[in-house]
């Protein structure tokens, strides 16, 4: 294989979840008083923590984002991915076939909190090509964009980071990709991935299906 190892995004990569958080976010948020759609806060927050948008929710909404509100959320956010949380296209297909050609050398590297990120892989029966390799931005002195989370996957495998092949959906996570010094490629399903390949994406590719062949 043309890489040493592979770290996977989470949302949006193994496991479709934007839509059902975003959809429990434009909820909350509209309670708050900032009414908009769900493509809208899809636009504004996949790809970063909700608390990096502290700002600018607290300037639509007037209103401070309490520890407590936070906790709320993810309560809510959580119950929904229990009952409605997939797994992406044929991704076990391809985590399994990478897992295999890496002899166990993959990684799933997010901005998401670790509760969210192991429960998601549980329920969709990706967790156990994972476990032991799980990483949260949460956990790191810098979220995404910013490389930590892919640096320490890396180093955690004992993979440098140039020889590690990273599987994005967002401008955010390619950007950290990037920075970490990894080849990125970008999942685009829907097709129009040039967002992806502007912020340093490889390539881009629509169908997880294409993956191991494009690493090999």
């Amino acid at each position: 294989m043309k890489f040493d190892a592979v770290l996977f995004d989470c949302d949006g990569v193994l496991v479709d979840s934007e839509s059902i958080t975003c959809g429990v976010l434009r909820d909350m948020l509209e309670e708050l008083g900032w009414t908009m759609t769900l493509q809208q806060c899809m636009d504004i927050f996949v790809g970063h923590m909700v608390t990096d948008k502290r700002v600018e929710i607290e300037a639509h909404t007037g209103q401070l984002i309490t520890q407590v509100w936070m906790l709320a959320f993810r309560e809510r956010r959580n119950a929904a991915l229990v009952a409605d949380i997939q797994a992406i296209p044929n991704v076990h297909a391809a985590v399994n076939a990478l897992h295999l050609a890496t002899a166990g050398r993959i990684a799933c590297a997010s901005g998401a909190d670790r509760f969210k990120v192991e429960m998601m892989l549980t329920q969709v029966g990706l967790v156990e090509y994972f476990n032991g390799n799980i990483f949260s931005g949460h956990e790191m002195p810098r979220s995404k964009p910013h490389p930590d989370v892919y640096l320490a996957a890396a180093a955690h495998l004992g993979v440098n980071p140039a020889r590690c092949a990273v599987v994005e959906d967002t401008v955010i996570g390619v950007r950290a990709g990037v920075s970490a010094g990894a080849t990125v490629f970008g999942y685009a399903p829907l097709g129009d991935g040039q967002a992806l390949l502007d912020a340093g994406a490889r390539v881009v590719f629509s169908d997880m299906a294409e993956l191991p062949g494009l690493l090999n």
